[in-house]
């Protein structure tokens, strides 16, 4: 069964609440008729409040805290998420991993709670370059899938991000053959942990832009993209997403 692909948008630390409603209209406006794609908006937490969007739009947080409530200054619960008309939350990203040093034991209470409060985690994972160097892309992710998913019971609901942390914010993009190994190899992971598991999205992340989606979305294996940079210019998130839409 062909699933229908997610153009995500990981807006990171960029763009105030008026800046993200005024981003998010001109954005409905140029996709008016969009059938084939899902698209999902992930501002920082003070732009997830009062988010006008409907299907086939969506708002995503960035990050959340495994407890429903406590002394954890700065941190934001499942429950404030839902509370704001989100559906997924994006866990483990690589800056998360290397800039904030969360480990794969945090991320998992982290997917659990997102689940327990009825949202769909978008669990990111990726080796580094010094990871790929060594040979070390198929541990790492079988790694990261296994930690991060254990005490999971299905994947019906979770969506699966790779992204090679050597391609985030660089400029440089994994070739064709990478991505389709890397998701490949992410696929047989998933099979032995869940099997029947055919139906899930894996998202592809990394420097993903308009000249380079139409290769990248065509790769099998590959069911959309979480984008950063190219998320934050209207012109160019149109783009990727029509490219998509119209290769369906």
């Amino acid at each position: 069964m062909k699933i229908k692909p997610i153009i995500a948008g990981n807006w990171k630390m960029h763009k105030s609440p008026s800046e993200g409603k005024t981003f998010i209209s001109s954005i409905k406006n140029l996709l008016l008729d969009l059938k084939h794609v899902s698209v999902i908006f992930a501002p920082p937490f003070t732009g997830l409040f009062d988010m006008d969007v409907m299907p086939p739009f969506y708002s995503a947080a960035q990050n959340c805290h495994w407890e429903e409530k406590g002394a954890f200054t700065g941190e934001i619960s499942v429950s404030m998420i839902q509370d704001c008309g989100a559906e997924y939350v994006i866990l483990g990203h690589s800056e998360r991993r290397h800039v904030f040093s969360e480990s794969d034991n945090w991320i998992n209470k982290k997917v659990k709670a997102v689940l327990a409060g009825e949202l769909k985690p978008i669990l990111c994972i990726g080796e580094t370059l010094d990871q790929r160097n060594a040979m070390e892309t198929d541990l790492v992710l079988k790694s990261q899938l296994e930690l991060g998913l254990s005490g999971v019971n299905s994947l019906e609901n979770i969506v699966i991000a790779y992204e090679p942390v050597w391609a985030i914010g660089t400029g440089v993009t994994a070739d064709k053959n990478q991505v389709e190994s890397a998701h490949a190899t992410v696929r047989n992971i998933l099979n032995e942990l869940f099997p029947k598991s055919e139906n899930i999205h894996v998202l592809y992340g990394g420097s993903v832009n308009p000249g380079n989606a139409e290769e990248l979305i065509q790769v099998p294996g590959v069911n959309g993209f979480l984008i950063g940079g190219a998320s934050l210019d209207v012109e160019s998130f149109t783009s990727i997403t029509q490219i998509v839409e119209n290769i369906q």
